[in-house]
């Protein structure tokens, strides 16, 4: 086997954004904003990711010779906030049993809850052995620093059929995309729903706006500072209602306008001359990423307005292909988004405590199975659509990246 020695990197500026960007979004590979560079930056130097928040960086780094062939996106967690995959009930059993959960090792990109490549190799021919040194390498650190677990999340379906034959547990959720069936306007959309669901939309939609709302799209050199002030107030008091804490400084915003304006969008509505409800999404090469909502006035249907319904116009005006708007939500199935399977894969240090995880995990990827299979009978869209071809589609998609 060819010789490559892995680092620990303690930032992501330890590493130059060509070598990162070299592995993260490799030529030919559909391009994913989140595993970028410049996100992971902004992340990290606003405070948003850092020790004191409990996500201290701890990225992986493999070198042949003095080459970068991969990278692993890696945080060592004091708690398991902003990850979307659940895991505080291990946590509670494992200190109830006598044990340390934390610190543990989480591969993910932080308050992101999309999939993306996890093991992050350059388009080499060696890519398929690369990664499993990837693999090798972070059990390796994980026994090293004597870490209660490691954590891979919101992994590609081969990214995770890879974890599990190297022997980590398998996990699988559900989250509902939208789909671009070669529309070109959001009527086209709307006929391949059932009559019900159409009229449900157009009345959402109609009543969204009824108190004279208009909303903007802002993205690139349009992002300004106002905007952001105007965002970050409403993202606060809606986060801290619905979690009671939030994850981003307001300098993140700041620097995400100034290094990646061109894939950051903003939605604002605004009402008798002012902002009042917002949402930021993430543009990248096929997929519009849904992320943060925040409001600070409460109107009927704005939200699905906000998020759903001008993501779904944004993406048919742009050509892209899907629309991923974050975490959960079975009320997204009315209005257009199919249930989508989501992986992640788990390696545990202590031999019970991984066996109890694993027969739990078995009962819970059947109960999701059974889930989605439910959902898929249940369409939004009439019977004579195509939807054999459609769900194909987005299963290779699922596949690929």
């Amino acid at each position: 086997m060819t010789d490559r020695t892995a680092h620990i990197l303690q930032n992501i500026t330890a590493i130059s954004p060509d070598d990162w960007n070299h592995c993260a979004n490799p030529a030919g590979d559909e391009y994913n904003p989140f595993l970028d560079h410049r996100f992971l930056r902004a992340l990290e130097e606003s405070g948003s990711a850092a020790a004191e928040t409990g996500w201290q960086p701890f990225h992986l780094c493999l070198k042949e010779a003095k080459t970068t062939v991969g990278v692993v996106p890696i945080y060592l967690k004091s708690h398991s906030r902003g990850e979307y995959v659940f895991d505080s009930g291990w946590a509670d059993a494992f200190y109830r049993a006598g044990g340390d959960y934390y610190p543990k090792m989480q591969v993910s990109v932080p308050f992101t809850p999309a999939t993306g490549r996890r093991l992050l190799v350059s388009d080499s021919p060696k890519r398929d052995q690369i990664e499993e040194q990837l693999l090798h390498s972070l059990v390796q650190v994980a026994k090293q620093i004597k870490v209660s677990s490691l954590h891979l999340t919101f992994l590609p379906k081969a990214q995770w059929d890879r974890a599990g034959k190297f022997g980590m547990l398998q996990r699988m959720d559900t989250q509902f995309h939208w789909r671009n069936n070669g529309y070109d306007t959001f009527e086209k959309f709307l006929e391949d729903l059932s009559s019900k669901k159409r009229k449900n939309i157009r009345r959402e939609r109609r009543g969204a706006v009824a108190n004279d709302i208009t909303i903007e799209w802002i993205t690139g050199s349009d992002l300004k500072e106002s905007h952001w002030d105007a965002f970050y107030e409403f993202y606060i008091d809606t986060s801290n209602r619905k979690w009671g804490t939030t994850y981003l400084t307001r300098s993140f915003f700041s620097l995400i306008s100034e290094l990646m304006p061109e894939q950051t969008l903003l939605i604002l509505c605004k009402r008798n001359g002012r902002y009042i409800a917002g949402a930021i999404n993430f543009i990248g090469e096929k997929t519009l990423f849904g992320r943060n909502w925040g409001c600070r006035e409460d109107h009927r249907f704005l939200h699905f307005e906000t998020c759903y319904y001008q993501a779904i116009e944004f993406a048919i005006a742009n050509q892209l292909e899907s629309v991923e708007a974050g975490a959960q939500g079975s009320h997204k199935i009315a209005r257009g988004y199919l249930a989508r399977p989501t992986y992640s894969a788990h390696w545990v240090r202590d031999a019970g405590f991984r066996e109890a995880i694993a027969q739990f995990l078995n009962d819970e990827r059947r109960y999701v199975e059974q889930d989605i299979e439910w959902v898929e009978s249940h369409t939004p869209f009439r019977t004579d659509v195509d939807l054999e071809s459609f769900q194909h589609r987005l299963k290779l998609d699922q596949l690929g990246n």
